[in-house]
């Protein structure tokens, strides 16, 4: 399988059932992230959680998320958070900062944004952290962006960049209207690039938000089983 499954682990694929609540899958590309995640308070999760590292880039993450939401695996019907570090294009972010994406776009030339859930109960949640929040779009790109093309991103409306959200997305709601969310922690940001001195402190500063917004992303999966008005 690409990828690997972090937190319960084996656990996952017995605790769901196909009359309960559908698990909740957490996708991130690097060991870091994965490493974070599973160092999260996981006391408030009403279902299962599956953390699953994609491995960097689109095209392992379109062929891991494909194959965790398979028909017949544990996850197949799992809404999908695409989560981890990200660089930020707007001035005045910082490391630490959390990007909740409005909708996210592929770094192929004419590719469709992916629609975002209902972001209230995440940005309810971080906020009630203490933390800073950021909303828009959220690029996807096949490389880490650098100087000149982070200001065309910019320019084009995006408010941060990373390799694997868009691809993430992308492949969850290939087929059907499956609930999906991007939560990306800035690690660098136009005036904190991490060529720059003080590039440790900014990404402690970043796994460690990561690492605490783990509960938020079980209240937004609970938002999303109860009934509608």
């Amino acid at each position: 399988m690409p990828g690997s499954r972090g937190g319960p682990g084996a656990r996952d694929g017995r605790w769901a059932r196909p009359d309960g609540p559908p698990p909740l899958l957490v996708a991130c590309a690097l060991g870091i992230e994965r490493f974070a995640l599973r160092g999260g308070d996981r006391s408030g999760a009403s279902a299962p959680v599956v953390t699953l590292r994609t491995g960097m880039g689109p095209q392992a993450a379109t062929a891991a998320v494909r194959h965790a939401l398979r028909d017949g695996s544990a996850t197949a019907r799992a809404p999908v958070v695409a989560t981890g570090f990200c660089a930020g294009l707007v001035p005045g972010m910082r490391p630490g900062d959390v990007v909740v994406a409005e909708a996210v776009r592929g770094h192929l030339p004419g590719a469709p944004d992916v629609l975002c859930s209902d972001n209230g109960p995440l940005l309810r949640a971080l906020k009630e952290r203490g933390l800073t929040v950021h909303t828009g779009l959220l690029r996807g790109s096949d490389h880490v962006v650098r100087g000149a093309e982070r200001a065309g991103l910019r320019a084009a409306g995006a408010v941060a960049v990373d390799m694997e959200s868009a691809a993430t997305l992308a492949a969850a709601t290939r087929g059907g209207g499956r609930p999906v969310a991007a939560v990306r922690v800035i690690v660098d940001a136009p005036e904190h690039e991490l060529v720059r001195i003080g590039t440790l402190r900014g990404g402690m500063s970043a796994f460690r938000v990561l690492r605490s917004i783990l509960p938020v992303f079980f209240e937004w999966h609970r938002s999303l089983l109860l009934p509608r008005r």
